[in-house]
């Protein structure tokens, strides 16, 4: 009978921060894969655990997720644990995961620390919904590109940072999402805990005022601020490209375009038995209110 695999949650700063339970399946299993035993080795000591590690990181992932999953099969039970935090979360962990499931090999989780999730929660940005995109790319085309494509996400967005990158990202962040509110978390749960808050403009010189920056971070981006294409006005939107020079009847085609819609909808719609609501260039402003 095969054994199970356990992906267990481990602090991101202070030691305390596990469950029993993990600490107790941690005595029990037969080995633990992490990406650094040394690391690992002294969240372990720290709790009297003496279980075989096995190392399990990036450069040998493909090798080693064959050789765990053939243990597993043999009826031997593992925990796979990252350096801090919830493993596969811009961690090593996926491949043997994913072979596991495919083997029929049983998958649990130990819940736990997340520095995404400790940052959201303390950030007082909307939690709702969010969207994770781990790193940041480190070159400043492909790093804008990225936020641009998520310009329009309804959600607040939540990236992890290194110290000697995170001006850098800041500057894009400013440049390509404008003055939105952010927060810069750095240090979670360690002795020097820091959360900064402001647009990334403003946290960017602040951090870049300090003689040295330490500690990974994690950033988070709040919604954008103007309303989404499809909480302005149709009537709107077809008065704005007017405004800008475009012809009536092609303002109505692009609006329908962009709203999904045909034409003879948005034009039954601006028509209406009142006739056209929507002005030519140079004609009077009609009051949209009531008569005074």
């Amino acid at each position: 009978m095969p054994g199970r695999l356990y992906v267990v949650s481990t602090p991101i700063g202070n030691l305390e921060d596990i469950t029993y339970r993990a600490v107790r399946f941690l005595k029990e299993a037969d080995w633990i894969a992490c990406e650094d035993t040394r690391t690992t080795r002294r969240l372990l000591d720290h709790y009297g655990i003496a279980t075989r590690t096995i190392s399990y990181h990036d450069h040998n992932e493909t090798e080693r997720a064959g050789e765990l999953i053939e243990r597993l099969e043999q009826g031997e039970s593992g925990a796979l644990v990252s350096d801090a935090g919830t493993p596969l979360l811009s961690d090593p962990g996926y491949r043997i995961v994913h072979a596991a499931a495919a083997a029929g090999i049983r998958v649990e989780a130990l819940p736990g620390p997340s520095a995404l999730l400790a940052a959201l929660v303390v950030s007082g940005l909307p939690t709702d919904q969010f969207h994770f995109g781990g790193f940041l790319p480190s070159k400043q085309g492909q790093r804008r590109r990225v936020l641009e494509s998520l310009a329009d996400e309804g959600a607040t967005l939540i990236f992890y940072e290194a110290p000697h990158r995170v001006t850098e990202s800041l500057e894009d962040i400013a440049a390509v999402l404008g003055d939105r509110p952010i927060v810069a978390a750095r240090e979670l749960t360690k002795m020097y805990e820091e959360v900064l808050r402001g647009t990334a403009a403003e946290i960017g010189a602040a951090l870049s005022a300090r003689d040295s920056i330490r500690g990974e971070f994690v950033i988070l981006i709040g919604k954008s601020l103007a309303p989404a294409a499809n909480e302005v006005p149709i009537e709107d939107m077809i008065e704005a490209l007017i405004g800008a020079g475009v012809e009536r009847m092609e303002a109505m085609k692009t609006v329908a375009r962009e709203r999904g819609l045909s034409k003879r909808e948005v034009y039954k719609l601006m028509s209406g038995p009142a006739g056209p609501k929507v002005k030519s260039p140079g004609s009077p402003t009609v009051s949209r209110g009531g008569s005074k």
